[in-house]
C-alpha cells in the first residue's frame, strides 16, 4: 500500500476514515454518521469500524470510524494499530482503490499516527501472484492512502516504520511462498537486493561448508537435490565504533518432510513455513538497514532442504559438527537444531560476538504449550532475557521463558557419541533448547526462541491476514532500538 501526506482532503476523495476513541466520536460528525454508529453498536473499542454514507458539499461520502479504545491503556499503541488494520481489513476488496484518513483532531502524537499507518499497511498485505481466476469482487481494490491532518513530525516517524514495515512485509513474502520456489538458493538470490541498502552479504555453498566440516547441517541437506547455504547478512550503522556485532540466527529449513523419519501426509504442507526463523532474520535485516539502525548487527540463516531419498540421513547415523563434537541422530524430524548447531559454531569463530539470538520454528511441542499466543524463549542470561521479553510485549509479539538446566540437558546424553539430537518424550523444548546451547561458547550471552506456533496463522490478526504472520521482525528491530540505540 502506498502512504502519502496532504495538507487537505483531495477533492476527489470518496472514502473517508477518522479514527475514534472508546465512547466518543469526532467532533462535526455528521447526524446521520453519529445515530449510524451508535445503532451500531459502535463504542470506539480498539479494532471496531462503523461505516455510512453522507453528504458533504453535495457529495455523497463514504466516511468510517475506526476504533482505538482508551487513549490511557497501557497497550495503546497496539490498540492504535488494531485501529489501522481493521480500516484495511474492512476496505481491502470493497472496490474502493483510495482511503483518505483524517486524523484533524484525533489527539495523536507522530508515533500515534505511525502506529495506525502500520497497521492500515501491514493488514493490507496480501500475496496473489498464484491467483488467476479470482471474481473482482475478490480482488484487493484499496491500493492507497491519503493521509490528512497529521500531527508534526509524521513524516520522520512514518520514514522508521515504513522501513519495518518493508522488512515485515518482506518475511510475510518468504514464509508465504512455496518450497518449489523457495529453496535455499532462491531464498538467497530473493535477499540480494539488501546488497543496496549498505548489507554486506556472505554465502557459503555446500563445498565451502564441507571443508569447515559442518556434518551436522549437512547431514540434513543431503536427501536433496537442493543443495543447501549459509547465508550471512551484515549491517554497521556504527562506522565501525561497535567492535563486536549482534548476531541474530534464523533456522532456514525451506521443506520439511521429516526426512526418513517422514511425517504424516495430512498438513505436511504447511512445512514450507519451517524456515520462518530465516524469514524473520532476513525481514529484520531489511527493516534495520532500511531505516539505518545504529547498530552492527549480524544476520545468519542455515539453509537446507529436509527430504527422504536414498542418499538421506539415517536414524541411527552419526555426525560431526563444526565443533566437532559428536551427534548420534536418533530422528531426523529434529533436524532445525542440527542445521542451527553449526550455524551457531560458525557465527562465533567468524565473528566472535557478545550476544547470539537464535529464531527457529522447532518444536511441536511448543504449540501444545503456549498454542499460538506466545513464542517460547530460552536463554543464558536473565538480562538478555528480560530485554526480549520487554521487546516483545512492547510491540505485540509476545515470549514466555522455560527453563534450562543440568538435569535437562543430561537427557540428550548418547552412550555411542556426545550427545543424541532428541531426548525422551517429555520437555521436548526444553530439551530441543539444550541441545543448541551446547554449542555456545563460554561468556556468550544466548537466547533461543522457539516460535514455532507463531509465523503462520490459520485466522486473521490484527496486522495480517490468514497465513504468514511476519513474526519476529518486529521482536527484534525493537530489541535492537533498546539495546543499541537508547
Amino acid at each position: 500500500m502506498q502512504i502519502t501526506f496532504a495538507d487537505s482532503l483531495p477533492s476527489d476523495a470518496v472514502l473517508i476514515a477518522s479514527i475514534a476513541n472508546k465512547d466518543s466520536l469526532p467532533d462535526g460528525s455528521e447526524p446521520a454518521l453519529a445515530e449510524g454508529a451508535k445503532r451500531s453498536r459502535f463504542k470506539g473499542s480498539a479494532g471496531q469500524v462503523v461505516d455510512g454514507f453522507v453528504e458533504r458539499d453535495g457529495k455523497v461520502l463514504r466516511v468510517a470510524l475506526a476504533g482505538a479504545g482508551d487513549p490511557k491503556a497501557k497497550d495503546r499503541r497496539a490498540n492504535l494499530e488494531k485501529a489501522g488494520g481493521a480500516l484495511a481489513a474492512k476496505f481491502l476488496t470493497s472496490g474502493e482503490s483510495t482511503i483518505a484518513l483524517d486524523l484533524t483532531g484525533a489527539g495523536l502524537s507522530a508515533e500515534d499516527a505511525a502506529a495506525v499507518l502500520l497497521g492500515l499497511r501491514l493488514r493490507a498485505w496480501r500475496w496473489d501472484e498464484y491467483r488467476t481466476t479470482q471474481k473482482d469482487a475478490e480482488k484487493v481494490s484499496l491500493k492507497s492512502a491519503v493521509i490528512v491532518g497529521a500531527p508534526d513530525g509524521i513524516e520522520a516517524a512514518w520514514q522508521r516504520e515504513s522501513a519495518l514495515a518493508e522488512g515485515v512485509e518482506f518475511t510475510k513474502e518468504l514464509v508465504t511462498l512455496p518450497a518449489n520456489v523457495l529453496y535455499p538458493e532462491s531464498f538467497v538470490e530473493r535477499c540480494r537486493h539488501l546488497e543496496q541498502l549498505g548489507v554486506k552479504i556472505t554465502v557459503l555453498d555446500k563445498d565451502a561448508m564441507t571443508q569447515l566440516g559442518m556434518g551436522a547441517l549437512l547431514g540434513v541437506a543431503q536427501g536433496s537435490v537442493r543443495e543447501p547455504r549459509l547465508l550471512a547478512m551484515e549491517w554497521d550503522g556504527t562506522g565501525g565504533a561497535q567492535d563486536k556485532p549482534l548476531v541474530f540466527i534464523g533456522k532456514g529449513v525451506t521443506f520439511d518432510t521429516g526426512g526418513i523419519s517422514l511425517k504424516p501426509g495430512a498438513g505436511m504442507e504447511d512445512m514450507k513455513w519451517d524456515m520462518g526463523g530465516a524469514g524473520a532474520v532476513a525481514g529484520a535485516m531489511k527493516a534495520l538497514a532500511g531505516r539505518k539502525a545504529k547498530a552492527r548487527v549480524v544476520g545468519i540463516c542455515g539453509l537446507v532442504e529436509n527430504m527422504p531419498d536414498g542418499n538421506a540421513q539415517r536414524p541411527g547415523d552419526i555426525v560431526t559438527s563444526m565443533s566437532g563434537q559428536t551427534i548420534e541422530v536418533l530422528n531426523t524430524d529434529a533436524e532445525g537444531r542440527l542445521v542451527l548447531c553449526d550455524v551457531v559454531t560458525w557465527a562465533q569463530k567468524t565473528y566472535n560476538p557478545d550476544m547470539i539470538v537464535d529464531l527457529a520454528t522447532l518444536t511441536g511441542a511448543m504449540i501444545v504449550a503456549l498454542g499460538h499466543e506466545h513464542g517460547g524463549l530460552f536463554a543464558n542470561d536473565d538480562a538478555l532475557a528480560d530485554a526480549l521479553t520487554k521487546a516483545g510485549q512492547t510491540v505485540g509479539e509476545k515470549l514466555w521463558r522455560f527453563p534450562l538446566s543440568d538435569a535437562y540437558d543430561k537427557l540428550l546424553d548418547s552412550p555411542i557419541a556426545d550427545m543424541k539430537n532428541i531426548g525422551p518424550r517429555f520437555a521436548g523444548s526444553i530439551t530441543a533448547a539444550q541441545f543448541i546451547k551446547r554449542f555456545v561458547d563460554e561468556g556468550v550471552k544466548w537466547a533461543h526462541l522457539d516460535i514455532a506456533g507463531m509465523v503462520w496463522s490459520d485466522k486473521p490478526g490484527a496486522t495480517w491476514d490468514k497465513g504468514a504472520t511476519g513474526y519476529g521482525v518486529r521482536l527484534l528491530d525493537r530489541f535492537v532500538t533498546d539495546r543499541f540505540e537508547r
